[in-house]
């Protein structure tokens, strides 16, 4: 049985990158080195990877050519893995709404400190706009930001908002000057076989995506 979902992305084949299905124990994860585990507020700290007596308060992890593995863990927020294209340099960024608007992808590419255009990015499995609805509180956050947002709300019947968080973190990588972007076209809410969703079952557990040297 396959229990984890392979990055479909542009990284040098020395980088293994992937999420975990609900299916598989997160203790098992497919790789070889060692995972840096955070604590995530849904903020904007990035840390550089490390074995931590205690994990820190932080949403992004960045680390370089060694058995350190970047992860985050998600059941409906938006995992957002990174690489430089030689694999020197990788990154896995967690992006609910509110880190996604204070700026954690923008603060996780400064702190690899690799050119844009040297950086390829996947996108993780996420919950999908027809299943995220918002107020308009989310909306105007990210319009106050760039007025472009606009176009990943759609009006639904109730007064509400459904909310594309694929098409928002592309915005912000796309400005960011970042244009290899793969991944998108999941949606944890609805794919109960596969993965975990807060909204579906607050209960539920968390996938780890991940993101490190294949060696």
């Amino acid at each position: 049985m396959i229990d984890w979902i392979a990055a479909d992305w542009m990284a040098p084949t020395s980088i293994i990158a992937g999420t975990t299905l609900r299916t598989m124990d997160a203790s098992s994860l497919p790789v070889l080195g060692t995972p840096c585990w955070i604590n995530q507020v849904h903020g904007v700290d990035v840390v550089t990877a490390a074995q931590f007596t205690k994990p820190p308060k932080a949403d992004g992890s960045v680390s370089g050519p060694s058995k350190q593995f970047c992860v985050v863990q998600t059941a409906d927020c938006l995992p957002v893995l990174f690489c430089s294209r030689d694999g020197n340099t990788f990154a896995a960024a967690h992006a609910g709404w509110r880190g996604l608007a204070a700026g954690i992808l923008e603060n996780t590419i400064d702190r690899m400190a690799v050119d844009v255009n040297e950086l390829v990015v996947w996108l993780g499995p996420a919950i999908s706009q027809p299943s995220f609805e918002v107020g308009n509180e989310v909306r105007s956050v990210f319009m106050k930001h760039d007025l472009n947002a606009e176009a990943c709300f759609l009006a639904n019947s109730r007064g509400r908002w459904q909310g594309d968080l694929y098409a928002l973190a592309r915005q912000r990588l796309i400005a960011a000057g970042i244009s290899e972007i793969s991944g998108g076209g999941f949606c944890t809410y609805l794919d109960e076989d596969r993965f975990y969703s807060y909204r579906r079952d607050p209960t539920c557990g968390r996938m780890v995506s991940f993101v490190g040297p294949r060696t």
